[in-house]
């Protein structure tokens, strides 16, 4: 059956990109620049009429959002465990995704794009900055998630295998750069995002999204 990704260099997208490559399975890459408004074409649209990435195809079956797609791929291919077979551990990394997806997310996009929130130089000066400390403090509640796994000797965040926690956390550590925070400042999460990159499968994505890790650059 037929795999399809829609992704996007440098976005959430990298979540479901990164697992497809860690799982080793044939799939077919569709880059989308959304720079360019390819999202906003009647081409795109026909496949997502929300005009967002990342969409996965799956034979007839077409999924969007970034929760739905993880729960796919880890029924779709339990043998690599990227959710934990265990009720309450599921719950809980379940419970830290949608908190990434919902909360930690929405805030780097008012940083990123303040101009959706607000139509004045000081309105937009406001929410980015606002935004930008409240990014910065969700960084240090993923860090205190890395510290804790890494005390407990787990060599991923939720335990003894890759997932969706792990690649939404590089995502996160890597936007800071773009909210001038250096990633390097969380020494637990830059660390493992430094070693999860250097995973096989997850360093083909980065390669293939032709991504840079520390996009800091002091003021």
């Amino acid at each position: 059956m037929t795999v399809k990704l829609y992704f996007a260099p440098g976005a959430c997208s990298f979540v479901p990109h990164a697992l497809l490559e860690m799982a080793e399975v044939p799939f077919e890459p569709a880059l989308v620049k959304l720079h360019k408004g390819e999202n906003l074409t009647a081409e795109y649209k026909a496949v997502n009429p929300r005009g967002q990435v990342p969409v996965l195809v799956d034979g007839n079956d077409t999924i969007t959002q970034i929760l739905a797609i993880v729960h796919h791929l880890d029924s779709r291919f339990p043998e690599q465990h990227f959710l934990p077979t265990d009720a309450m551990d599921r719950t809980r990394v379940l419970e830290t995704l949608a908190w990434m997806n919902n909360t930690v997310h929405p805030t780097f996009t008012h940083v990123f794009m303040p101009h959706k929130f607000a139509t004045t130089p000081e309105g937009q000066a406001d929410i980015k900055a606002n935004n930008a400390k409240l990014y910065a403090e969700m960084l240090a509640e993923i860090d205190a998630i890395a510290l804790g796994a890494a005390e407990l000797g787990e060599p991923f965040m939720a335990g003894q295998h890759f997932g969706p926690v792990d690649a939404y956390s590089l995502v996160l550590l890597r936007w800071g750069g773009f909210a001038g925070i250096d990633p390097t400042s969380y020494r637990s999460l830059w660390a493992h995002v430094q070693r999860i990159a250097e995973l096989p499968g997850v360093a083909r994505a980065i390669e293939r999204e032709r991504l840079q890790l520390n996009l800091y650059k002091a003021a």
